[in-house]
């Protein structure tokens, strides 16, 4: 795969992917298309050596793997995790807001979003809903509106002369989308729509909505930006970007060693749940797969936690330590935090610098500025849980957190080529 095709293909991949069940689906449909076989954690599983498997999790996380031809308990697992989640607006379970003939709906901050861009722009939304079908079961499904159906109008400068200088944003009154006029008498509920556009979009009968995990998006395609059309702008890039990068490691490895990619939700929230980096879904598999023998596996084995870095930013060169700026299109960044707010040591690192520098590719290194606070990832979370040596490492951004981010266009297709390497690298340690 070339680096135009690797990112043609990236904005495919982010374009199909508004949240992280369709994230995960999005990852499955690939993943069976190469002949992995899925498996259902309510059944025995039965591992053949040198085959493809993976795992969902609520829909919302996936554990895929490779057994290798060797065996993964003497020769270790390579390992790369990243998360599915993105910071967004979700839709409160009774959401309708009607003001002025305005049909609004009511949302909740998720994760730490950096509220100011989610004005004044084309919204859609999207999500997983549960319903009572024409049958009377429980079943769930996909939804995806897929164009611009709400929008969040900011208040003129007009009203508020002080917008540039001291305007704060409230998320319970001031984030709420409009998404079309009604009548003083109309009485539509939200459920009502929900079960118009499943019915829209897949011919399903809705008796009744149950619940629904839904989420406001950005309706801008991802797309390259710049005169040489050096960057990549889209929604989501932390982390789909890494869930993609993992996942075509894990597709282009020759299959001769172990090898994991583990898709987590929640990780903006802190991971703790069932199916978070801090929940039992990894050591679960691997306890099915290596048995009596994961300790020893794990002891061989290496985590590569791939999360987006910071970017140094031209206009806030002084928010960074000086020696340690990452710049886009200049190589991975390998994040370094000695209270161990990333997991990396000398160890990990050096194995990605050797791979790297065998390979001719650029990586560079990130630490926080000592006087502000650092972030994390859940690279400390399951080095904790597994006892795996890892290391934290990532594409640098801008916009963080952002409704829209920006990366380089090289550096995603950079940190693929070493992934793969290090997925089927006969030896790590």
């Amino acid at each position: 795969m070339e680096q135009a095709e690797f990112n043609k293909d990236l904005l495919k991949f982010l374009n199909a992917s508004p949240t992280p069940w369709h994230a995960v689906a999005t990852m499955k449909t690939r993943l069976d298309a190469a002949g992995f076989k899925e498996l259902d954690e309510k059944e025995d599983w039965s591992l053949g050596r040198n085959c493809s498997y993976y795992v969902i999790r609520n829909g919302s996380s996936i554990v895929a793997f490779r057994t290798g031809a060797n065996d993964a308990v003497t020769s270790g697992i390579r390992m790369v995790g990243a998360h599915t989640d993105s910071p967004c607006l979700k839709v409160k379970p009774n959401p309708e807001l009607r003001r002025k003939g305005y049909y609004q709906l009511g949302v909740e901050v998720y994760g730490g979003v950096l509220m100011n861009p989610w004005f004044d722009r084309d919204l859609s939304l999207a999500g997983r809903v549960t319903f009572l079908d024409g049958q009377g079961k429980v079943v769930d499904t996909l939804v995806d509106f897929r164009k611009p159906v709400a929008f969040i109008p900011s208040l003129a400068i007009h009203l508020d002369r002080e917008a540039n200088t001291k305007r704060t944003v409230n998320a319970q009154t001031d984030l709420p989308p409009v998404l079309m006029q009604v009548a003083e008498d109309d009485a539509t509920s939200f459920n009502e729509l929900l079960g118009q556009q499943i019915a829209s979009e897949s011919g399903l009968k809705v008796r009744k909505v149950l619940g629904y995990e839904l989420g406001f998006y950005d309706a801008q395609e991802a797309g390259f930006v710049g005169l040489r059309e050096d960057f990549i702008a889209s929604a989501r890039l932390d982390n789909l970007l890494s869930c993609y990068i993992g996942l075509q490691s894990l597709l282009n490895t020759s299959g001769d060693e172990a090898a994991l990619l583990v898709c987590n939700d929640h990780e903006e929230v802190g991971s703790v749940s069932s199916e978070g980096a801090q929940g039992p879904f990894l050591t679960a598999v691997l306890d099915r797969w290596c048995g009596a023998g994961k300790a020893k596996a794990i002891a061989h084995s290496m985590m590569i936690s791939a999360d987006n870095a910071h970017g140094v930013h031209p206009n806030f060169i002084d928010k960074h330590d000086e020696n340690h700026g990452p710049i886009l299109n200049q190589g991975p960044v390998i994040k370094v935090n000695h209270n161990q707010r990333y997991a990396t040591n000398s160890r990990s690192a050096a194995v990605y610098r050797h791979i790297s520098d065998e390979l001719g590719l650029p990586h560079q290194s990130f630490v926080v500025r000592s006087d502000m606070g650092c972030g994390s990832t859940i690279g400390p979370l399951t080095a904790a849980n597994l006892g795996v040596t890892t290391l934290d490492i990532g594409v640098p951004q801008f916009g963080m957190h952002s409704i829209r981010e920006l990366i380089g266009t090289e550096d995603g297709f950079t940190l693929f080529r070493v992934l793969t390497e290090f997925m089927q690298r006969k030896q790590v340690f």
